[in-house]
C-alpha cells in the first residue's frame, strides 16, 4: 500500500474504549500503540507534557512503531509553561537525550505555550527554537489572544516562525464550543480548550491542526469540510500536513480520523484506504 501523503492521527493511543473498533478485542494496553500504528501513522502524544518518559519506555514505543511513525510530543510543561523557555537549556538537552533513540519518528515535536505567554517574550521563544537540534522539525501553538488580534504580533510572530522553518500550530476548537454541553466530557473540553481565533497561517512545510471536534460525529461534517478543503490545498502545495482529531473524550476520535479521511478522499480520490 502506498503511504499517505499526509500525518493523520489522534491525540492519544491508549485507550481501552477502542477494543473491538481500532484495536483488536483482546487487545492488551502493552499491544494498544502497535494496533494504533498499524491504521495511523502519527499522534500528538501529550504523554511528555506531563513527565519525561523512562529510557525502557522509549524504547518500546521504537519497537512497536514503524520508522515512518510519528510521534508529535510536546515538550515538558516545566520548560514550557512554568519557565517561559527561560534557563531551560539543561533540561531540554535531557529531555531530548532521552528521546533520541525515537530517531526520525521524533520529526514534529510541538512547543505549546500558556495563554500567559505574550508576544513580549518573542525574543525568549526565538533563541529557544534556535537552541534545538536540526536534525528535527518543530511546530509552535501559542495561546495568548495579541498573537491572534494584534495585526503587528500577528505578523511579527509568523516571520519569526518562517525564518526558522517552523509550523505554526493551528487550533479549532469551535466544533466543541458549539456542542451543548450535556456531558461531563463535553463540559470539560469547554472549560478546557481555549477559543481562539482560527487563522490559515502555514509559516512551513507541514502545518499542524488540531481539531476539537463536536461530541456527536455527524455534527462534524460541516466543520471538517472547511479543513478537508484547506488539507487538500496544502497537499497540492507541496506540503505534508499533521492533521489531529480530538473528541470531548476521545472516545470516537480514531472515527472522526476516519472520517476525516474519508472526505478528503471524495477531493482526492487517489488516496490510499486507511488500513482498517
Amino acid at each position: 500500500m502506498n503511504p499517505l501523503p499526509y500525518y493523520l492521527g489522534a491525540p492519544i493511543w491508549a485507550n481501552a474504549h477502542w477494543k473491538g473498533t481500532l484495536f483488536s478485542a483482546d487487545a492488551k494496553p502493552a499491544e494498544f500503540l502497535a494496533q494504533y500504528a498499524k491504521v495511523f501513522n502519527a499522534v500528538e502524544g501529550s504523554t511528555t507534557f506531563y513527565a519525561v518518559p523512562s529510557a525502557e519506555m522509549v524504547l518500546r514505543w521504537v519497537a512497536a512503531t514503524p520508522e515512518s511513525f510519528r510521534f508529535s510530543f510536546k515538550f515538558p510543561r516545566s520548560i514550557t509553561h512554568q519557565h517561559h523557555l527561560i534557563h531551560t537549556a539543561k533540561e531540554t538537552q535531557e529531555f531530548l537525550q532521552r528521546m533520541e533513540p525515537l530517531g526520525q519518528r521524533l520529526n514534529g515535536m510541538m512547543v505549546q505555550l500558556p495563554a500567559s505567554f505574550s508576544p513580549g517574550e518573542m525574543p525568549m521563544l526565538e533563541s529557544f527554537l534556535r537552541s534545538l537540534p536540526a536534525d528535527y522539525r518543530y511546530a509552535v501553538e501559542v495561546r495568548h489572544p495579541a498573537f491572534f488580534t494584534h495585526t503587528e504580533s500577528r505578523a511579527t510572530y509568523n516571520a519569526l516562525l518562517e525564518k526558522l522553518g517552523v509550523d505554526r500550530i493551528i487550533f479549532e476548537s469551535r466544533p466543541v464550543h458549539a456542542a451543548p454541553p450535556n456531558d461531563d466530557a463535553t463540559r470539560e473540553a469547554q472549560a478546557r480548550k481555549p477559543r481562539l481565533p482560527v487563522q490559515l497561517d502555514a509559516t512551513a512545510e507541514r502545518p499542524v491542526l488540531r481539531y476539537i471536534g463536536h461530541p456527536v460525529l455527524a455534527a462534524n461534517h460541516e466543520w471538517l469540510d472547511r479543513w478537508v478543503a484547506q488539507t487538500a490545498r496544502w497537499l497540492q502545495e507541496g506540503k505534508r500536513p499533521r492533521i489531529f482529531l480530538h473528541t470531548p473524550n476521545n472516545d470516537l476520535a480514531p472515527q472522526l480520523a476516519q472520517m476525516f479521511h474519508q472526505q478528503l478522499q471524495e477531493l482526492l480520490p487517489d488516496l490510499p484506504d486507511l488500513p482498517l
